[in-house]
């Protein structure tokens, strides 16, 4: 195993338990988790922060959403589409939430700390726009505004969910007002 796999598979062990613990996750838990010994961690990471920087950067990255998204198949209805994308998004967010989260009920979110380089979040959004772009392309002879504004307004409504007595509304809920408005025809 290269060095850098060896990280990887250290990182997705402890994400759990970073979930779970935060900042309080011990490095002997890691490596029970990941089946190798205690050694091993330093050997990868210079020491129990690094890890736990890591384990952050990896919540945190999209490329897992963007490829669940991209990984729609565009041959079902565009409303099954849009679904399934806002279960991916609503995955990604539930992941970073639980580890950022933990992390900062363990006392350990300074501001001052793991800060995104500049762009970073612009970055990100643009990936996830372009990926569900993809998935209004197909159907944009029908589309009142090109596929990159629709995806762009569709993420706004995801990103604003509502709520109705506390809970969230349903996803196909969200989907059938952006695709046929609110207004009874």
């Amino acid at each position: 195993m290269s060095p850098e796999q060896r990280r990887e598979m250290i990182v997705q062990a402890a994400i759990p338990l970073v979930s779970e613990f935060g900042a309080a996750v011990t490095t002997a838990q890691v490596a029970k988790a990941a089946g190798i010994g205690e050694a091993t961690i330093f050997r990868a990471f210079a020491d129990k922060e690094e890890l736990l920087r890591a384990c952050v950067a990896q919540a945190v990255r999209i490329d897992r959403a963007v490829d669940e998204i991209a990984a729609i198949p565009l041959d079902q209805p565009l409303a099954d589409r849009l679904v399934e994308a806002a279960d991916a998004l609503q995955a990604h967010l539930e992941r970073m939430g639980r580890v950022v989260g933990a992390m900062l009920a363990s006392g350990h979110g300074e501001p001052s700390r793991g800060r995104p380089e500049p762009g970073a979040r612009e970055r990100s959004m643009d990936a996830i726009r372009e990926a569900m772009a993809g998935l209004f392309e197909p159907d944009a002879a029908s589309l009142r505004l090109p596929p990159d504004q629709a995806a762009a307004i569709f993420m706004g409504f995801l990103f604003a969910r509502a709520r109705q007595d506390g809970d969230e509304l349903a996803k196909e809920s969200i989907v059938d007002v952006f695709l046929h408005g609110a207004v009874k025809q």
